[in-house]
């Protein structure tokens, strides 16, 4: 890598500190995506890791290398909560105190699992809607008590860190050709995409963002680091306003493609490397996998692989992960019915209406005064994404008067 930024980054150090404190994790060779997308497909699975998360390799690399009188103050960090695990774990590792702030969305997986890594050496402090928000009371709290500050992304330490994934990834495969890379922040793909185009000059580096939250697409496309004015926050581990400073000067030089992906496309991947591969990710997980649909041509042949890069995902969410994925795919829809004021109105709906693979999944009454004639709201689960246009027909030729919410963000954040 031809940047100044290279004289910062030895990751054969960082990898010599992290041995015995990370776990040297799994590159699987994947016969089914493989033979999808015709090519070899391997899957660098951090979500194995003892955090289930890449992020203690940058937190701990970060911590080991305090002073005596920095570890003694005690840390800080903000975290979406996988960096969050990897400051707790190094805290109680290292036996010094440790402040954690989270925004106040966290899934509670995050919230207890960081718990459980500190173990008493960690206070926890849930504040704002977004990673941005819980990180600048961190950065005010961090000030005000003397400590220092572990940053989730920016920092060479912290990329030196993450770029071991990719010491590990060189040793059990020589001679990749494509690596696919989540980005929320940008360490990730700073550090191992750093440390691979110094290996493989030729290597093709990928990044894969979500679609609801593009800062590093956004900052590529106009030249600067561009922070965004509102973000989805599903992708709660790759969901972040402004990448890095640092980190978006490095991917600027070494990434070759940029690509975001749907929210729902994404869920989708979720339940199929749970339900085809066994393979447990949080949604930040699953990006890298979710991206090669839109690159099947380029990897045709070639050596991929797809970096997993946690597997901190609350089961409470999966109700909304599978809802998400089924609006994606086209196979839930939802409708204000308005009733015909005939009798039988609704037995000539469900009768007449619904196909042999259609499923009512919802039904209430909008006005709960007006019920069997009014409007109500209805939930449709299709077999088949094509059948579609026949319920719709179906509907009009029975005379049901219909609002298709789906296509109404008003109307469907209000009712759904």
């Amino acid at each position: 890598m031809d940047t100044d930024t290279q004289v910062h980054l030895d990751f054969d150090a960082a990898y010599n500190r992290l041995k015995g404190v990370v776990r040297h994790t799994a590159l699987e060779y994947n016969a089914r995506l493989s033979a999808k997308y015709e090519c070899e497909i391997y899957l660098k699975r951090e979500d194995q890791q003892i955090v289930r998360s890449y992020k203690l390799r940058g937190a701990y690399n970060m911590i080991s290398q305090l002073s005596d009188e920095q570890l003694s103050r005690g840390v800080v960090c903000a975290s979406a909560g996988n960096h969050a695990q990897g400051v707790a774990y190094s805290c109680k590792r290292k036996d010094i105190k440790g402040v954690i702030f989270m925004p106040e969305i966290t899934p509670q997986q995050k919230v207890k699992q960081t718990e459980m890594f500190g173990n008493g050496n960690v206070e926890l402090v849930l504040t704002g809607d977004t990673f941005d928000d819980c990180l600048r009371e961190a950065l005010i709290y961090t000030e005000a008590n003397g400590m220092t500050f572990i940053p989730p992304f920016d920092d060479f330490r912290t990329i030196e860190g993450q770029g071991t994934v990719g010491v590990e990834l060189l040793q059990d495969l020589p001679n990749p050709e494509v690596i696919v890379m989540p980005i929320g922040g940008g360490g990730l793909a700073a550090g191992l995409g750093s440390y691979l185009k110094d290996q493989i000059p030729g290597i093709k580096l990928i990044g894969v963002e979500p679609e609801g939250a593009p800062s590093m697409l956004t900052s590529l496309t106009k030249g600067e680091n561009t922070a965004l004015t509102d973000i989805d926050r599903f992708v709660d581990g790759a969901a972040v306003k402004r990448v890095g400073d640092k980190t978006f000067a490095i991917c600027r030089e070494i990434l070759d493609d940029m690509l975001t992906v749907p929210e729902g496309k994404v869920c989708t991947t979720i339940l199929r490397l749970y339900n085809e591969d066994a393979i447990v990710v949080e949604p930040a997980g699953a990006l890298a996998v979710t991206a090669l649909d839109a690159i099947r041509d380029q990897i045709k042949c070639k050596r991929v692989v797809c970096i997993i890069s946690g597997g901190n995902n609350d089961i409470e969410r999966m109700a909304e992960i599978k809802e998400k994925s089924l609006l994606y795919e086209g196979l839930k829809h939802y409708f204000i019915v308005r009733f015909p004021q005939r009798p039988g109105a609704l037995k000539l709906f469900v009768t007449n209406v619904l196909g042999p693979g259609d499923d009512i999944t919802r039904f209430e009454f909008i006005k709960k005064t007006s019920r069997e004639n009014g409007p109500a709201l209805v939930g449709i689960e299709l077999k088949n994404a094509e059948d579609y246009p026949a319920l719709l027909q179906r509907m009009e030729e029975n005379r049901f008067n219909v609002i298709e919410i789906n296509k109404d963000a008003t109307l469907f954040e209000y009712l759904v």
